[in-house]
């Protein structure tokens, strides 16, 4: 994947079309051109692209129907959407969908270059998010998986696991938390009196608290039970895991004195 990210443009006016798609790459993106909408739609679906630029009027999408249905095609993209005819009803059907921005020809492209960048960076920070949840919900099947062996197995079959489940999931632990709070620092932006982005409660990281709040009450309930050294030491481990993840947040949280 282009470093500085992949673009699709998209429009029927093949002198804009190449032009622009020429800036754009001397730029440093990597830019494909569509001349329709139905080519855009099967483009999207068969590649990787973080930013769409549509033009209203191109065959396909003059109801803006190409926009209307990339939530089937390719959920959260960011699109830019460009005119050479602008239109009060125009402007105000694009307002009403997730468009980063409404640009008029002859495009300014300075204009142009300013909306993408941001555009880019939130899809990526979405896609960001996206992962981040997948590994949280991969984490608490994980842990429910451990916590019914532990009720239901044997004192051998408890420990092996235990000790396979920590092994192969403390570090992953460790590392979706501190990317879920990475992607908070990230989404709250920069300069003086930021405040700390909702994502440091979001639901991602309260479900990986609360799971790891579970098990460690379950691995205190059952230590008489499971008399085994591996559960122990994965307690004191998730345990500590805990302790920074709630440290770290508090110390976020805490407002900076004058």
């Amino acid at each position: 994947m282009s470093e500085m990210g992949r673009i699709l443009l998209a429009d029927d006016e093949e002198t804009f079309l190449q032009a622009t798609a020429d800036i754009l790459r001397r730029e440093g993106y990597h830019c494909d051109c569509a001349p329709d909408a139905r080519v855009a739609a099967e483009m999207l679906r068969q590649g990787s692209y973080e930013l769409l630029i549509a033009d209203i009027k191109m065959p396909g999408n003059p109801e803006l129907e190409l926009i209307k249905s990339l939530p089937g095609i390719a959920a959260g993209l960011p699109v830019i959407l460009v005119t050479g005819f602008p239109s009060i009803r125009s402007a105000t059907e694009s307002i009403q969908l997730p468009v980063a921005a409404y640009l008029v020809k002859p495009i300014d492209i300075p204009e142009l270059l300013g909306n993408i960048r941001p555009a880019i960076e939130r899809y990526r920070l979405l896609r960001h998010v996206r992962d981040c949840r997948g590994r949280v919900e991969q984490l608490c099947r994980d842990l429910g998986g451990l916590e019914r062996l532990m009720v239901e197995g044997g004192e051998h079959s408890a420990s092996l696991s235990a000790a396979h489940f920590m092994d192969l999931s403390v570090q992953n632990i460790i590392q979706t938390i501190s990317d879920v709070r990475h992607i908070s620092l990230a989404a709250s932006g920069e300069g003086a009196g930021q405040q700390v982005c909702h994502l440091l409660s979001c639901p991602q990281l309260q479900n990986l608290t609360s799971a790891l709040e579970e098990t460690i009450r379950v691995l205190r309930e059952t230590k008489g039970s499971f008399k085994s050294k591996a559960l122990g030491d994965l307690r004191k481990r998730l345990e500590g895991v805990l302790s920074k993840e709630q440290d770290a947040t508090s110390d976020l949280e805490s407002p900076t004195l004058p």
